[in-house]
């Protein structure tokens, strides 16, 4: 699949469904982009409806025939769905079995009951890191909050020391680890190894969220020194479990096994790679299998059913209902990633993925470098991650093309950390964590924006790093 999606887009860029000229192309690159961040910011139109808007400024302002610009963006939308749809629908179902069932709740009170005093804040990054794994950002956030402000009361913790290592593991797995939309699309789009890239991410991640989570908390505690607001706390799944006298929750190790087998088994698909390389024997056919990633998200959700859904009572007749509740948020998400997808096919397709490569050739731009600050600038421009890492992916894809399988993945984690430098007003996370946290636009950018920004420039420079080792 890997080798495949190169291949394809190298021959998606021989023959451009324009002949524009850089300068052209350029102009059309900076006016699409700029329908998309007016449309998104200032008339606060859906993403899916400006990154379509914005693909057809492209291709008209590009020369491209208006049918032929169709042709690509649709292509592009129904091979992203195809490529990513299934995996963020899995992990959406996983997510909301872990939080329904009350399995967050468990890892969350077992770790917390094993830690205090200064080891808190590392238990804090420890929990939002397993948590975070299935779960989307903001799912993640709404189910660790009431956990934040009640340890932070109890413990008589600042605010800050406890949310902000919980935010950092949160944020980093969202921007740099698969299932999660981001780094599966930028996988799709420059045609990388997902396992290669969970396990080079989860190497990135981690002195990313140690600086940004207990490190910076220190400092992030002084600036802003509030208390946990005094507000109700939310009842948790496992309080309803509790109110239903359903009081038997699953088990932490089940429901830890549950969570990480998806890693496992596409780490162990990427080692075995690595190891064999030999794609008729027996051994990596049977792992290529199950460590494919729609296997290992199945797998994990249908193991889920027994070691989750189960124990906290859910009867056979629940299950379904989950699921589809687990499914609905997840719409708008599938189509801003497709229309995403559409972008970046259409950027491909007129030619501006090799005028972004002649580009980086006469510049001597490191690709690495490249793809941080084309993130960066979409990232500051429409607030939103998923489409600084889509519209970025789209752009650089071509640079990957003659890439090793590792600086493939190592370029989709640029981009990934460029999506995240500060977040600030146009952000929706940003609002969302000033409200939960009681917290003035000052306090939260002093905060949350640094923060943010921190994950960004250390995963940025880890990258950097690791591309020259290996």
């Amino acid at each position: 699949m890997t080798r495949l999606s190169v291949e394809m887009l190298a021959a998606d860029t021989v023959e451009p469904i324009t002949s524009a000229g850089h300068a052209q192309l350029g102009i059309a690159v900076l006016a699409g982009i700029a329908v998309i961040v007016l449309l998104i910011t200032k008339f606060k139109l859906h993403a899916f409806l400006s990154l379509t808007l914005g693909t057809l400024v492209l291709g008209a302002i590009a020369g491209a025939p208006l049918d032929k610009a169709i042709a690509s963006f649709t292509t592009g939308l129904g091979t992203t769905v195809a490529g990513v749809g299934v995996l963020i629908a899995l992990g959406a179902i996983l997510g909301k079995m872990l939080a329904d069932s009350g399995g967050a709740d468990q890892i969350v009170d077992t770790i917390l009951a094993k830690a205090g005093g200064r080891s808190m804040p590392w238990a804090m990054v420890l929990i939002a890191s397993v948590i975070g794994l299935p779960l989307f950002f903001e799912v993640g956030v709404v189910l660790l909050i009431p956990v934040v402000l009640m340890v932070a009361k109890r413990g008589n913790y600042s605010l800050m020391r406890i949310g902000i290592p919980a935010l950092a593991g949160l944020s980093v797995m969202h921007g740099l680890v698969p299932p999660h939309p981001g780094p599966l699309v930028a996988i799709d789009a420059v045609g990388a190894d997902l396992g290669v890239t969970l396990a080079l991410g989860v190497l990135v991640a981690i002195p990313t969220v140690i600086i940004a989570g207990p490190l910076f908390s220190r400092y992030a505690a002084r600036w802003v020194d509030v208390p946990a607001p005094d507000r109700m706390i939310p009842q948790r799944a496992s309080e309803e479990a509790d109110e239903l006298g359903k009081r038997k929750l699953p088990g932490f190790g089940p429901t830890l096994i549950t969570i990480l087998l998806p890693v496992v088994l596409m780490l162990s698909k990427a080692l075995v790679d690595i190891v064999i390389d030999d794609p008729a024997n027996t051994v990596q056919r049977v792992f290529d299998v199950i460590g494919s990633p729609m296997i290992a998200l199945l797998a994990a959700v249908l193991l889920g059913i027994f070691t989750l859904l189960r124990p906290a009572g859910f009867g056979k007749e629940r299950v379904s209902p989950l699921v589809e509740k687990g499914l609905a948020p997840i719409a708008g998400i599938l189509l801003i990633v497709g229309a995403g997808g559409g972008f970046k096919q259409t950027l491909i397709d007129t030619g501006v993925g090799q005028m972004v490569l002649d580009i980086s050739e006469d510049w001597s731009i490191p690709a690495l470098l490249l793809a941080w600050l084309i993130a960066v600038a979409i990232r500051l421009a429409t607030g939103s991650a998923t489409v600084a890492t889509v519209s970025a992916a789209g752009l650089v894809a071509p640079l990957a093309a003659d890439m090793s399988t590792t600086h493939a993945a190592l370029l989709v984690l640029a981009i990934g950390a460029g999506s995240l430098f500060f977040s600030h007003v146009n952000d929706a996370g940003f609002w969302l964590v000033k409200e939960y946290f009681g917290l003035n636009v000052g306090q939260t950018i002093k905060t949350w924006s640094v923060m943010e920004t921190i994950i960004s420039v250390v995963a940025g420079g880890v990258v950097l790093l690791l591309s020259l080792i290996i």
